[in-house]
């Protein structure tokens, strides 16, 4: 019986609290598994309609705390939150209930439920309660890049302890409970927790005290980025009149940082943000940050083909996704490739970014990324890795103190400050990056060095990546999973497959080597098969074929194609120009149309 509820403020932590006199109850439910609930690379995602079906959510839910160690669960404390999507505020109320009758001491939820998944993972890691509490784990409801709203997608993953997304060996726990749960307990009875006022509300259950405290979304990861950089030097590089500055957030949660961080903190024009209010639907666009989705950035960038935004494109411009953990940077009509973007980030680390100042510990990359990284790993004499796509395996190479910067070529870039690729740290290390080399341009002495400036440099240092990467969504499952064998089949005979490219373009290079890509983690030994199929040429060019683990239905085959040159005379060569005949040849040896019965892909970044 709910008797009443008392407020009080807390001077030491802004909060209020209320007291509830509410003893609720928990009662067992009983469900059945339902098929089709394993996690990807990034959690579950589906489409609503599924989450909405009766227990779909809960099932995941409790088939999650059943996988976690007890003090992991009874009296801990769990962070639920996410990027805002349709369906969000909902889920948080059935997960609070959830936590609640499982016995969890407290739930930290971000002010109307808003957490960018790299603010989570700070969040884990950096905060301390009130009460000298610290997080042991995460609820991050997104969908990453994924449309949102009625009929487009929903998701849910788990982080633990370190901040960074559950391993292998949780979810594969996470996986094998759905197929034999029989019950959930829920607080039913539990009030609805007001998420859009910061403050504290307690309850009391049947094992003792509940809190769910409802807190700032950005005051913790602002706090974390300005230990990183040297803000000032950042402020003076956006205060220079020559020196013009866009972002565009897509009406994701990265709205909830952008304005506190650029305008507030760093004095840039509010006229420099785009799209930065965050919606459930994301303004009814798709918040990939890459050159299809990005309409407007683009167009204001000068790099639209079809709009003309009309007057001088900003001198620097970057987007996020849904979630905040992906990136695009662009300077005036000119995109940096996520690939590049890593690469140029750690061999200027060192000198341009105030965290790294006594050195990178390592660098590491997703295997469908290009080897720009690599190239510079070996040049400065770093630590150098290749993962399966996921960011759980940098992470267990940052917690072993072995990595410091990484990046995968889904737009996606981090370092060790936490354990998730993270968007608006990628966009302050651009900006860091422009401050350090123009230094004496701010002074009024010189040029200013401009993002293609930059990249032109990288490139004529280290050698020229060209790159690429074509996605075939929603392709029946079947067909590109016999597409799949047959690249691996041909693999058995590599002067057979020369011959075929040779057919093809005669002027493409033999290939080396292929395989199906395999990793053992050197943390914990662990192995991770069928990660992708790769054909490796003589002259360091790739042909790498994936099945994507982040889309909520049918398959998505995405196909990587890199051409290497370091000839300094043919790094400024039209990039399709350079592709085209790799192109060619993985299309024709992959039989891409007639398994998927497409004549082009569903984007092409």
């Amino acid at each position: 019986m709910f008797l009443l509820v008392t407020s009080c403020f807390l001077p030491d932590s802004g909060s209020s609290v209320k007291v509830s006199l509410f003893i609720f109850g928990v009662s067992l439910v009983s469900t059945s598994p339902i098929d089709g609930q394993k996690p990807g690379t990034s959690g579950l995602r589906k489409k609503v309609k599924v989450f909405k079906q009766p227990n779909y959510l809960e099932n995941f839910v409790q088939a999650t705390f059943n996988a976690l160690t007890t003090e992991k669960v009874k009296g801990a404390t769990l962070v639920v939150s996410g990027d805002g999507r349709y369906y969000s505020e909902q889920a948080i109320q059935i997960i609070v209930k959830m936590a609640a009758a499982n016995g969890v001491r407290r739930v930290w939820v971000g002010q109307n439920s808003l957490l960018s998944t790299p603010a989570v993972s700070a969040i884990i890691r950096e905060r301390v309660g009130a009460d000298g509490s610290k997080a042991t784990g995460a609820f991050i409801l997104t969908a990453s890049h994924n449309p949102g709203g009625p009929t487009e997608d929903f998701g849910i993953k788990y982080n633990m302890e370190n901040g960074g997304p559950a391993p292998e060996s949780i979810t594969d726990k996470i996986y094998e409970n759905t197929k034999t749960i029989k019950e959930y307990p829920i607080a039913e009875d539990l009030p609805r927790v007001d998420i859009s006022t910061i403050g504290i509300t307690s309850f009391e259950g049947p094992e003792g005290k509940f809190d769910v405290e409802v807190f700032d979304s950005a005051d913790d990861y602002v706090k974390l980025m300005k230990s990183i950089f040297d803000f000032e030097s950042i402020k003076k590089l956006l205060s220079y009149p020559k020196f013009t500055f866009c972002y565009d957030a897509l009406h994701g949660v990265a709205g909830a940082y952008a304005h506190r961080i650029f305008v507030e903190e760093l004095g840039a024009p509010e006229s420099s943000l785009l799209n930065c209010v965050p919606k459930e639907d994301f303004g009814g666009g798709h918040p990939d940050p890459n050159l299809t989705y990005a309409k407007e950035l683009v167009a204001r960038m000068g790099l639209s083909k079809t709009d003309d935004a009309g007057g001088e494109p900003p001198e620097f411009g970057a987007a996020a996704d849904g979630d905040a953990d992906r990136n695009m940077i662009l300077g005036k009509r000119f995109f940096v490739t996520p690939s590049d973007s890593v690469a140029i980030i750690a061999a200027n680390a060192v000198g341009a970014i105030p965290y790294f100042s006594s050195g990178l510990k390592g660098v590491a990359r997703s295997m469908p990324t290009s080897a720009a990284l690599d190239v510079v790993a070996k040049n400065l004499g770093l630590k150098f890795f290749e993962v399966p796509t996921g960011w759980k395996f940098f992470g267990n190479l940052m917690d072993a103190g072995m990595c410091s910067v990484c990046g995968e070529e889904s737009f996606g870039t981090g370092s060790d400050h936490i354990r998730e690729k993270d968007g608006i740290w990628a966009v302050l290390a651009w900006l860091s990056i422009l401050a350090h080399k123009n230094k004496e341009t701010l002074d009024g002495n010189a040029k200013l060095v401009t993002v293609e400036d930059i990249v032109r440099q990288h490139w004529a240092t280290y050698g020229r990546h060209y790159y690429t990467r074509y996605d075939y969504e929603n392709v029946d499952a079947t067909a590109a999973k016999e597409l799949m064998g047959l690249l691996v089949k041909l693999q058995s005979s590599l002067p057979e497959v020369n011959k075929i490219i040779k057919g093809i373009h005669p002027e493409v290079a033999n290939v080396a080597s292929a395989d199906e890509f395999e990793y053992k983690d050197p943390v914990d030994g662990s192995v991770s098969k069928h990660q992708g199929i790769r054909y490796l040429f003589e002259d360091g060019s790739r042909l790498v074929f994936r099945l994507s683990g982040t889309g909520s239905e049918g398959a998505t085959i995405r196909l990587y194609i890199e051409q290497y040159e370091k000839d300094a005379s043919k790094i400024g060569r039209d990039s399709q120009d350079a592709l085209g005949p790799l192109v060619d040849v993985a299309l024709k040896l992959s039989k891409m149309q007639e398994f998927t019965g497409r004549s082009s892909p569903t984007v092409i970044t």
